[in-house]
């Protein structure tokens, strides 16, 4: 990846991820991943209990739904003969860098990881047991991204965006694949926002008739001011949940993919997402992290309610937390 990448604003204007993309990743990552399960279970709202599926697909290799683009776009560079002795480089505020340094061990190779001075404990241990090589710099995944841009050229090494990526989105659109294999009626999903790569990769493998709702913190909300501005926007993060979702602008990928129309944002404050992390741990013994969480808040809130003939279902992608901060 050339660093202009690390730089939105210098890119040409990017295409969405079309549906064959996914299909290709299905085709090369299936039968490495976990096919997650769902969970269908009554969540309470201000109009009373509503019927939600959830997508357990924190229950993935590495704790979350990184590394099936961490293994989409490996498993492409070595097809292609084009994976170095230096191995991979990527720079994440935690899952997307678990991601790939799963992949890399899965695949044989070398993976160095920047992570920001805040990264947290949890995520870091992950990446340690997995062999991976850590940097931590900065206090932001911007101020990460940066020092990695340097790194890999120094390195020699394939860098991986943590969301930016065609690869990475494909892989991570392989999760609607399954969904609409596991649900056959319309879907209304519920999907946390970062950088976008998630939201990018499950609205190219979606079927026509569904909707993704992008649902963001709003001290973090890049796709919601973008959609906004009418184009992406450096935001300043402010969110709990910045540990996951703390990307300052929307990637291009998943800019073209909002600008297909598919796609709407919603916002939430860190009460509703700690509500949320909350019930689901009180109701379903499930942990996962704020940013994961957020998805559930506009349900649980009633902003988002369910339509007759679709099914509301919720992506729970993510839990490299700690049991311990749930107080």
């Amino acid at each position: 990846m050339s660093p202009d990448h690390d730089n939105p604003r210098a890119t040409a204007p990017a295409t969405a991820v079309d549906h064959e993309s996914v299909v290709d990743a299905a085709c090369r990552i299936t039968s490495i991943v976990r096919r997650t399960p769902i969970l269908t279970a009554a969540v309470p709202t201000p109009n009373g209990p509503v019927e939600v599926v959830f997508k357990l697909e924190y229950l993935q290799h590495g704790g979350s739904f990184k590394v099936r683009g961490s293994l989409n776009a490996l498993g492409r560079a070595r097809e292609n003969g084009t994976l170095p002795a230096a191995g991979v480089l990527i720079a994440s505020g935690g899952n997307a860098a678990i991601g790939a340094a799963w992949a890399a061990r899965y695949w044989d190779t070398p993976c160095t990881v920047v992570v920001p001075e805040a990264a947290p404990p949890a995520k870091l241990d992950r990446l340690q047991r997995l062999g991976a090589t850590v940097h931590r710099v900065g206090s932001s995944y911007a101020d990460a991204a940066a020092h990695a841009s340097t790194l890999a050229r120094e390195l020699g090494a394939v860098k991986l965006h943590a969301y930016d990526l065609p690869d990475i989105v494909a892989g991570a659109g392989t999760i609607a694949l399954e969904l609409c294999e596991q649900l056959d009626t319309p879907l209304d999903c519920l999907v946390a926002v970062g950088g976008g790569g998630l939201v990018a990769g499950l609205t190219a493998g979606v079927r026509g008739t569904d909707m993704i709702h992008g649902v963001e913190p709003v001290g973090a909300a890049t796709l919601h001011r973008a959609l906004a501005a009418g184009a992406p926007i450096d935001i300043e993060v402010n969110s709990i949940a910045a540990d996951s979702l703390g990307a300052t602008r929307i990637g291009n990928l998943a800019w073209a993919a909002a600008s297909t129309g598919r796609i709407d944002s919603l916002v939430v404050d860190d009460t509703g997402i700690v509500d949320a992390r909350r019930w689901l741990w009180d109701e379903l013994r499930i942990v996962v992290e704020h940013g994961t969480a957020a998805a559930l808040a506009p349900i649980l809130a009633g902003t988002v309610t369910e339509t007759a003939g679709r099914t509301l279902c919720v992506v729970l992608c993510g839990a490299n937390t700690a049991v311990s901060d749930l107080g």
